[in-house]
């Protein structure tokens, strides 16, 4: 092939190519298929304990770092946000920062839970995700109201939050 002969062709078939590739590592590393080893969900006992306060130091209301169970009371704030990604994921580590100023500035209304689904790909099959980071958003009767993928600038969840009626 001639250098620079068809430079328009190689660029869409790159651009198409690398979110494609991206993807396909993605999945196959959530699924354990790179290596990954996905955590044991099970106790001693056969069951997980939900989400508690020794997996969230800082306070029954501010960001869970959730490894158990899947089962969550909604019930309890207007809004449920659900971030599942990765530890290592850079723009997950983006997230963190995020995801903790939202516990903390809206403590009682909104409850924040974090799911690693690099060790743990349960969280990632049940709310279907196919890249990382994901932002999922349950209100209080456990309805799904809104979906997020990617980084999510700390304004526009603000917004979005407050349409949901929290202050």
């Amino acid at each position: 092939m001639i250098p620079g002969r068809f430079p328009a062709a190689r660029g869409k078939l790159l651009s198409a190519l690398i979110p494609a590739a991206l993807l396909i590592l993605v999945s196959a590393s959530a699924s354990g298929v790179l290596g990954a080893t996905p955590m044991d969900t099970t106790s001693a006992a056969g069951s997980n304990p939900p989400p508690s306060q020794a997996e969230n130091p800082a306070g029954p209301e501010s960001l869970v770092i959730a490894t158990g169970r899947l089962d969550i009371d909604f019930s309890k704030h207007l809004v449920t946000f659900i971030e599942l990604g990765a530890d290592k994921c850079i723009p997950c580590k983006a997230m963190q920062p995020i995801m903790r100023e939202i516990a903390a500035e809206y403590k009682g209304q909104v409850q924040v839970i974090f799911y690693d689904v690099w060790k743990n790909p349960e969280p990632g099959r049940k709310y279907g995700i196919q890249l990382i980071p994901t932002q999922v958003f349950i209100d209080k009767t456990g309805k799904e109201i809104f979906r997020h993928v990617g980084l999510f600038p700390k304004e526009e969840l603000v917004a979005f939050l407050k349409k949901q009626g929290v202050r």
